[in-house]
């Protein structure tokens, strides 16, 4: 027996010195995790697999627990799905060519976990990072449980349970029911009596038999103690839930959360991560650092070991740097009109800026007039201000006040032209002309003409007014018509006056918008002679749709190239995926290195792989430059495994 005892403390002194020097050769780094490029057959495209090494027996997951003798992926519903495991060698390059599709590139690459790592007690946490032109973006951690760590964590949450289920919640387990029922059954037999009586008894009853009220018996009879403990538990609660639950089982935004049974085989977990990409943006690392968890407590904190280098192909690069220029006609004479409503009182021409919007709309001409006042490149030959009335009153009246109306507009606005010219030829000063003459600057518009113009009535815009209103019904549209037809204007407001509802509507809704004041600037190109120009000038919007490219908006790309119908609209189409639009230009255009090589992508994506080889090869002997440009392009790349186009041409 004695030696039986010595064989079992020495056993368990073996297992409890063995995670110990576990983590002493992890600290030493003979032991670590490693990120490595994926083996050459690709793994499903989304989600989190997990690989064994040289194994493929697929093995049963026992209590929720994944064993790490299986490989398994987490499929788009979260599910566990089995796949037959892969024996393949550890890629060891550092680097590897990803496309950039619509703005974004997948990333994917292993995590390998040597055994040596795992134990039962702890837990590992793997983060991996990744570093972009200078920022950094952490990705969803993945964790490895131990079996042991796992049920220390669940018994945490027992425990935790147990203490919440102490708490007490019904106000009645406070009472001392057992001493209230004596009292009452000695001293006060008659409401002793109400125990067997089965109908229900009110508080009034229960206190005029008693002699207190309800609220005073349960009062003397609580049991204060019990009420002072359960106070302390339930203040204790975030307490307790720390001291019992020291690695909380949820997590925000883990990937996957792997309890593991087995210990005696590596692991392999495929990562794929899509993000996003900038403008120029040529290489992504992916970096791996990690935490090893012993309870609550990181017992090793894993450095980030060698990088892996994502290097970055983008369609924009294809596209060629063509200027496109479009031919412009350039008149001398230009003009521009501002329209406004400043509202007159009744039968009035003197402007009173404080009547209604008046400031507001006088404000927006004097802005107006002192923008083109300071344009260096115009002159003001004149300004016409024409004045409209409605047609309430007599027309001979309204063509007199419009005409009012329009030269008391031009007077003020004329007085603040001038204001602003004075300025400006206080603000210039002196100027040489070509002779050496110095003379004081002019200002532009410092003696334009004003010429007043009048609309009397303006029934034309009225009759736009009341065809657009929503209103207005089909039988007062018809009665509005019929006036509208009378020839004289006076007789034709005496008609509308007749259906008096329909006039109230016009006069309160429509007749304030006839009563407008219309600017009509015209002016002249400064030192033009002739009356027109004919100028070539770069296309703006072509060459937009190139910045848009490289910008990687490809969307607003194709909306600005592709009227165009050229080889830049076709790279925007390829890079949006639009590849029937895409085939349609490149078959119309000459066939060029890279007209040939986007047409091989094209045909790769559409399933016509023989024609594509055919015209890849073409692009690659045009230009062998294209040779080593087909493994960036995924399209192009499975082109030259299946083939086999892996030489020169």
């Amino acid at each position: 027996m004695e030696r039986l005892a010595f064989i079992i403390a020495a056993l368990l002194a073996l297992c409890s010195c063995f995670p110990a020097s576990r983590l002493k050769a992890i600290r030493s780094e003979q032991i670590s995790a490693s990120l490595n490029l994926p083996p050459e057959k690709p793994s499903p495209p989304n989600g989190l697999a997990i690989r064994k090494l040289g194994e493929s027996a697929l093995q049963e997951c026992e209590e929720e627990a994944v064993s790490s003798g299986m490989r398994t992926e987490i499929d788009d519903n979260g599910e566990m799905v089995g796949f037959d495991n892969l024996k393949a060698a550890v890629v060891t390059a550092r680097f590897q060519n990803v496309a950039e599709r619509g703005g974004k590139v997948s990333l994917a690459f292993d995590i390998s976990v040597p055994k040596e790592m795992i134990s039962k007690e702890w837990m590992l946490e793997f983060t991996p990072r990744i570093i972009r032109a200078g920022d950094t973006l952490d990705l969803e951690p993945l964790r490895l449980t131990g079996i042991l760590y796992r049920k220390a964590q669940l018994r945490g949450y027992q425990l935790y349970e147990r203490f919440l289920s102490s708490i007490i919640t019904d106000s009645l387990d406070f009472l001392d029911r057992h001493q209230l029922e004596v009292f009452i059954r000695r001293n006060i037999p008659a409401l002793y009596r109400f125990k067997q009586d089965s109908s229900l008894v009110n508080d009034s009853v229960f206190t005029s038999a008693f002699g207190v009220s309800e609220k005073e018996a349960v009062r003397h009879y609580t049991l204060a103690h019990l009420v002072r403990r359960n106070n302390r538990k339930i203040a204790m609660k975030g307490k307790m839930k720390s001291r019992y639950i020291k690695m909380p089982l949820e997590r925000a935004g883990l990937r996957v959360d792997t309890v593991l049974t087995d210990f005696s085989k590596d692991l392999t977990f495929h990562y794929t991560q899509t993000i996003d990409t900038k403008p120029g943006l040529r290489k992504v690392s992916v970096a791996l650092g990690g935490d090893i968890y012993e309870e609550d407590r990181i017992i090793y904190n894993m450095p980030e070991g060698a990088p892996l280098d994502f290097y970055i192909s983008s369609l924009s690069s294809l596209t060629e740097p063509i200027e496109r220029f479009v031919k412009k006609v350039i008149e001398r004479k230009v003009s521009a009109n501002s329209t406004c409503y400043i509202d007159f009182e009744a039968g009035s021409s003197t402007i009173d800026q404080s009547r209604g919007a008046n400031a507001r709309e006088i404000g927006r001409i004097k802005s107006n007039l002192s923008c083109l006042a300071r344009d260096t490149r115009f002159d003001f030959d004149s300004i016409v201000v024409t004045a409209s009335c409605s047609p309430e009153g007599r027309f001979s009246f309204n063509r007199r006040l419009a005409g009012e109306r329009a030269g008391s507009v031009g007077r003020y606005f004329k007085g603040f032209l001038k204001e602003v010219s004075d300025s400006l030829v206080r603000e210039r000063g002196f100027e040489v002309d070509e002779a050496g003459r110095m003379h004081r600057a002019r200002a532009n518009g410092s003696n334009v003409k004003f010429s007043p113009g009048s609309v009397a009535e303006n029934w034309e815009q009225l009759d736009l007014l009341v065809k657009r209103d929503s209103v207005m019904s089909a039988e007062s549209r018809r009665f509005y018509l019929a006036a509208a037809a009378k020839a004289d204007p006076d007789a034709r407001e005496e008609y509308l006056r007749s259906r008096s509802q329909l006039y109230k509507y016009l006069r309160e809704r429509l007749y304030p918008q006839l009563r407008t004041v219309r600017f009509d600037f015209h002016m002249h190109r400064k030192g033009m002679l002739k009356d027109t120009v004919h100028t070539t000038e770069p296309d703006t919007v072509y060459a937009l749709g190139l910045e848009a490219i490289k910008a990687l908006d490809y969307k607003r790309a194709v909306s600005l190239l592709r009227p165009y119908n050229d080889y830049n609209a076709a790279v925007a189409c390829c890079a949006m995926d639009y590849n029937a639009t895409a085939l349609d230009i490149l078959l119309r255009l000459e066939q060029t290195d890279k007209v040939c090589y986007l047409l091989a992508l094209v045909y790769s994506r559409l399933g016509k792989n023989d024609e594509a080889a055919e015209l890849y090869i073409k692009a690659c002997n045009l230009n062998p430059a294209l040779i080593s440009r087909g493994n960036l392009d995924p399209e192009i790349s499975r082109l030259i495994k299946e083939y086999g186009l892996n030489r020169d041409y």
